[in-house]
């Protein structure tokens, strides 16, 4: 019988799950404390709380060479992209960003860095407030394939937001099974919605799925221009009822 009156134990049985409709019985959910502003929920994993890049470094191999400074990090130009030393594959994402307050440049040469999910499937970071640029390159762009569904951008050296749910691609061996799937929202706004990328992110080419781990790093793109990151946080996605 379920606990006190919470559920029942009369109802059929749910497709897929041992469990009954209104099942009192079924794992309850996990309680956490949702985010302060500025802060990561209580069960998130931290990447980058503004006070150092302790969990990062350079791609390019040795210790992360951007700046840190007043709580947040930024692009410090020539000294490459920097990961993550933590790996991870499903997740909830989150992070802040902001273009230099100082407009130079136009297209692809203003404000340009990217997020690579997986250190392979790129989120592009671009501004376009006021700058037009190839579609699939604009801001929040899955770069080089799909455009985002609306330009949410915020006026340089304004922080920005992008909450990313990120699904990541199944192999079986040499052969893809499942193609990775990617909802993200800007500034709070659906950019893209349960969208698959083609492949691998890349330039001028058509990207491509090569097998790799069921894992990797977050890269955080140095284009060279001063961009900024802070309040980086990851969630680990499970399955319903998943310890």
């Amino acid at each position: 019988m379920p606990p006190g009156n919470i559920g029942y134990d009369d109802t059929p049985i749910l497709p897929n799950f041992p469990y009954r409709v209104h099942d009192g019985n079924r794992p309850q959910p996990k309680v956490i404390a949702p985010p302060e502003p500025g802060k990561a929920p209580s069960d998130a994993v931290v990447l980058f709380d503004g006070t150092g890049l302790e969990a990062w470094e350079a791609v390019k191999g040795g210790p992360a060479g951007w700046d840190v400074q007043d709580g947040y990090m930024q692009v410090r130009p020539g000294t490459g992209n920097i990961r993550t030393k933590e790996h991870f594959g499903d997740c909830q994402l989150h992070l802040e960003w902001a273009a230099p307050e100082v407009v130079k440049g136009d297209s692809q040469g203003r404000g340009n860095s990217g997020v690579f999910l997986m250190g392979l499937y790129e989120v592009q970071v671009l501004d376009c407030y006021d700058n037009p640029t190839y579609p699939d390159g604009t801001t929040a762009a899955i770069y080089g394939q799909y455009p985002p569904l609306v330009n949410a951008c915020r006026k340089p050296g304004e922080w920005q937001t992008y909450d990313i749910i990120w699904e990541a691609p199944q192999f079986d061996g040499d052969t893809l099974v499942k193609p990775a799937c990617v909802t993200v929202l800007h500034n709070g706004i659906v950019v893209h919605n349960h969208t698959e990328p083609i492949g691998a992110t890349n330039h001028r080419v058509v990207g491509e799925y090569h097998p790799h781990p069921p894992v990797g790093p977050l890269e955080l793109q140095d284009h060279g221009d001063l961009v900024r990151f802070r309040n980086i946080w990851y969630r680990p996605l499970k399955g319903y009822d998943a310890e």
